[in-house]
């Protein structure tokens, strides 16, 4: 099954919700960057939460980036998304190895230590909106909700997960955006902050079987949620022998010329999916 996400509306619009199954996308990352298990985990919830953010975006060309820098060993995370579910991402150091957390689990907090989170969206205007936070947990999900509050005034609720299989390929992976509107009442704030404190975690609720559908009627239920749109989303990355060679080209006269005298071919990966392009001294000649 295609990964896809979901968009909803709840107690007569008073709420407006987001959740997505992203296992697929999240193993094609896993397999780019030969990430390790924790790496996996959260790059595969930033890519989750940000493929949900881009869907947030009005226009066909409108571009999201999701930028953690950070002191831990994993260094970073970059995700860009846009408004058609489209999402890439890398990591700064994919090959990051940590002993499980106290809970057991994978320690994305640990991998990712102190450090900021921007995000950047790109609507075609004549400089982007540019928010930064710095990281309340590290745990990817808590961060983006500190986020939304405080970068965009939106009260939310962000649940994102990813289950890392034995042979570790990507079990599980998904996640949820819950947003209160400005005229939301209290009572329905109330009771949407007890209702988020029941729920089982992402993981456990994708393993029980639950689509992004089912996820949001558990969360949202009693709010008479109305699922208004389903997207297809996947880790799709746009770079082209073409654009790494516009790349190469923007290096000074003196750099190429060093890179054309030592007579070798040479090969650019890009950053995003690391497929490789090589480029001989001919084509090397030409960008002159």
């Amino acid at each position: 099954m295609n990964d896809y996400i979901v968009r909803a509306t709840a107690a007569d619009s008073q709420i407006r919700a987001f959740a997505i199954t992203s296992k697929n996308l999240v193993e094609a990352a896993r397999r780019a960057h030969d990430a390790t298990p924790v790496i996996s985990a959260a790059l595969g919830r930033l890519l989750s939460g940000a493929a949900m953010m881009g869907t947030m975006m009005k226009g066909e060309k409108d571009l999201l980036t999701v930028q953690i820098q950070c002191s831990g060993p994993a260094k970073g995370l970059t995700v860009t998304a846009d408004a058609s579910g489209k999402v890439k991402g890398f990591p700064s150091v994919p090959n990051v190895e940590l002993p499980l957390n106290d809970k057991g689990k994978l320690d994305v907090g640990g991998a990712l230590g102190l450090g900021v989170l921007s995000v950047i969206k790109d609507m075609g205007l004549k400089e982007p909106y540019i928010g930064q936070i710095a990281l309340q947990t590290g745990e990817i999900a808590e961060d983006l909700t500190y986020y939304f509050a405080t970068s965009e005034q939106v009260p939310s609720a962000v649940g994102l997960g990813v289950l890392v299989d034995k042979d570790r390929t990507i079990k599980q992976a998904g996640g949820f955006i819950v947003q209160l509107m400005p005229f939301v009442n209290e009572r329905v704030i109330e009771r949407l902050e007890k209702k988020i404190t029941e729920i089982k975690s992402v993981t456990e609720m994708l393993e029980d079987g639950n689509t992004p559908e089912q996820i949001l009627e558990i969360i949202l239920g009693e709010f008479g949620v109305e699922i208004t749109d389903t997207i297809e989303t996947a880790f799709v990355c746009d770079c082209s022998k073409e654009r790494v060679s516009r790349a190469i080209s923007t290096l000074s006269k003196k750099d190429l010329n060093d890179i054309i005298r030592d007579g070798e071919s040479i090969e650019v990966k890009c950053q995003f999916c690391n497929h490789a392009y090589q480029f001989d001294i001919e084509e090397l000649k030409r960008m002159r």
